[in-house]
């Protein structure tokens, strides 16, 4: 204490000192950790930066985290397949009413007669849903699935109407379905790409890359094609020669000089620098996704891999559902592609096309929802089956049909759908629809609305317009969600 007899009367002992000091090193040690905090919110900002497919903020509660979309190329029957018509069986070889109006399409000539379906139809499940004979492993999951028998579109013409199925517009010049959702969503899985494709070996559909293309999002969100076959991506092996410790101190020197030229909107010199992130990390994680052979027998013949006909379409079903297993967003499968004789596009020969192109499929297909239902991923996964346009009721040539955009049937499982049902319907003969009808926006508003993803408020500032997937707006169809 101080005494009287002190010369500096506001001297303190040793005790008091350091007493008073220890608030301070208090203080010191608050200032660092706000410090640290402040820096790890700074990083996890640039990593966001960085990393354009971190996963978002859905705009409400979603029904479904990732969508499995089977686009059958060429347009199949749905006549032959999912909308029985017995007024058309009838009616075979007749001449089409006056009252069902005029075919307009690109091969049918004036006069052509009506074309009943070789194939008959059953009711299964609960459900009580008729299918087609060309169906029958996919018929025993009816009470999964909500068909939507009354949907259109706007052209006969195999690549517009294929862009307005996954662009929401008729000519190549707007981003696909899956690139707007990982826009929307970002990718759950850091290791895989968030939009992988998956084409058929023989060739890409007429709409080629567009259909999966980012358009003029940023490049980051088109999707990654995998190759066909045992080697769905090439290149996965680090080069021996390079150790991991150096390959990631290469990446990271490259990175570190890309940012230091990056403009602030270089979307594609961000994308680059994404790209060779994931590739890295891909070569760690990416060659167990795709190792089909850590599969069991029982799930493997679940898919047809033990059938020559069913294989190929059967190990990229399998693929896909291991793909959304570990975060993948949006898986786009095509069936069909190439020549005309591998596509659904039976003009020549209905009954040749289709059931082939049904053998390939169908296994496959019922393979996939069962082992999705059966693992719990079906709840969160939403399976797509859909394609441009369906089939005319008259013939061509006596033995195809045309094309006809006017009434075709598409359907959806799990992620948040209503199973079981059949909504919309076509006229007695299937070639238009009646009553509540369903455009492609409508579909993709329904799609949005199951990942969680307002149609209206997922937009994009393009030559001073925000754009959207549904332009301006489709409805969602209440009745299966």
């Amino acid at each position: 204490m101080n005494s009287p007899d002190n010369h500096f009367p506001f001297a303190t002992s040793r005790r008091r000192f350091l007493s008073h000091a220890a608030n301070g090193f208090g203080s010191l040690a608050l200032s660092y950790l706000l410090a640290r905090d402040a820096k790890a919110s700074e990083g996890a900002q640039e990593r966001k930066l960085l990393n354009p497919l971190a996963p978002k903020q859905p705009h409400f509660a979603p029904k479904a985290k990732a969508v499995i979309f089977l686009y059958m190329v060429g347009g199949p029957s749905h006549i032959e397949t999912f909308d029985p018509k017995p007024t058309l069986d009838k009616l075979h070889g007749q001449q089409m009413p006056s009252s069902f109006g005029e075919v307009k399409s690109q091969f049918v000539k004036a006069g052509t007669p009506l074309m009943g379906s070789a194939w008959k139809f059953k009711k299964y499940g609960q459900s009580g849903i008729e299918v087609s004979d060309l169906f029958p492993h996919l018929a025993a999951c009816v009470d999964d699935i909500a068909f939507i028998r009354s949907c259109y579109t706007e052209s006969f013409v195999h690549a517009p109407a294929m862009y307005q199925m996954m662009c929401g517009r008729v000519l190549p010049s707007h981003p696909s379905l899956g690139s707007w959702v990982t826009y929307g969503l970002g990718s759950v899985s850091e290791n895989l790409p968030a939009y992988c494709v998956m084409t058929q070996p023989e060739g890409l559909p007429e709409g080629g890359s567009p259909m999966w293309g980012a358009s003029f999002l940023p490049t980051v969100y088109q999707g990654t094609v995998l190759r066909s076959g045992a080697t769905p991506i090439l290149h996965l092996a680090s080069q021996k020669e390079i150790g991991g410790d150096q390959q990631r101190r290469m990446l990271d020197f490259m990175r570190r000089m890309n940012e230091a030229s990056m403009k602030e909107d270089d979307t594609e010199l961000a994308a680059r620098i994404s790209s060779y992130e994931l590739a890295f990390r891909m070569q760690q994680h990416a060659p167990e996704a795709v190792d089909m052979s850590r599969e069991s027998k029982e799930t493997k013949n679940l898919y047809g891999l033990d059938d020559p006909q069913t294989s190929e379409f059967g190990g990229r079903c399998l693929l896909a559902r291991r793909l959304v297993e570990r975060g993948v967003r949006f898986v786009q499968l095509f069936s069909g592609g190439g020549p005309v004789a591998v596509q659904w596009d039976a003009h020549d020969d209905m009954v040749t096309n289709h059931e082939k192109m049904c053998r390939w499929t169908d296994k496959p297909i019922a393979g996939l929802l069962k082992d999705l239902k059966g693992r719990g991923l079906l709840d969160s996964t939403l399976v797509v089956w859909a394609t441009e346009f369906g089939r005319t009721p008259v013939s061509e040539n006596g033995k195809g049909r045309d094309h006809n955009p006017t009434a075709f049937t598409m359907w959806m499982a799990g992620g948040g759908v209503k199973g079981g049902q059949a909504v919309g319907q076509t006229d007695e003969i299937g070639f238009k629809t009646v009553g509540e009808r369903y455009h492609p926006r409508d579909f993709h508003a329904t799609i949005l609305h199951l990942l969680g993803l307002d149609q209206m408020k997922l937009t994009y500032l393009h030559n001073g317009r925000n754009e959207r997937l549904t332009d301006f707006g489709g409805r969602v169809i209440e009745q299966i969600v």
